[in-house]
């Protein structure tokens, strides 16, 4: 995790330096600072900032990970990895459900908009519950 904290860090930083140059730049071409850049670039590097703090931390209580160290063989890092549901149609759902959300936002169509968030929530409801129901519920 220490690899991860420390890529988020840099461009957190990266996006500071730049949200600084940016701003003197805009107030010395324009004669005043341009503050919708410079806002999301701040906010940008903040929120990698706490992205990058959060693996930080994290990596301070786990074990090394063989991606965390430079003496690391390839083989280190075999196994499994977790578990990936080889068939499930409910991220179809989720996908026409933002479609459903994302054209009722378009359209200004707020109970289309409404019934895409609802549509949204059951299928991720679904997705998250799909092997605690029916024929793939775990035997008790």
């Amino acid at each position: 995790m220490k690899l991860e904290a420390r890529i988020f860090l840099w461009i957190a930083e990266l996006c500071f330096v730049v949200a600084a140059v940016y701003a003197w730049w805009t107030q010395h071409d324009f004669n005043q600072v341009e503050w919708t850049g410079t806002a999301s670039l701040v906010l940008s590097g903040g929120l990698l900032g706490l992205g990058g703090s959060f693996f930080w931390f994290v990596s301070r209580r786990i074990d090394a990970r063989p991606e965390d160290r430079n003496d690391a063989e390839i083989a280190e890092g075999a196994g499994e990895l977790g578990f990936f549901s080889p068939g499930s149609y409910w991220p179809i759902g989720i996908a026409a459900s933002a479609t459903i959300t994302g054209l009722g936002l378009a359209l200004v169509q707020f109970w289309l908009a409404g019934l895409g968030v609802v549509l949204i929530l059951s299928t991720v409801a679904g997705l998250l519950f799909q092997y605690y129901v029916g024929a793939r519920a775990p035997l008790r």
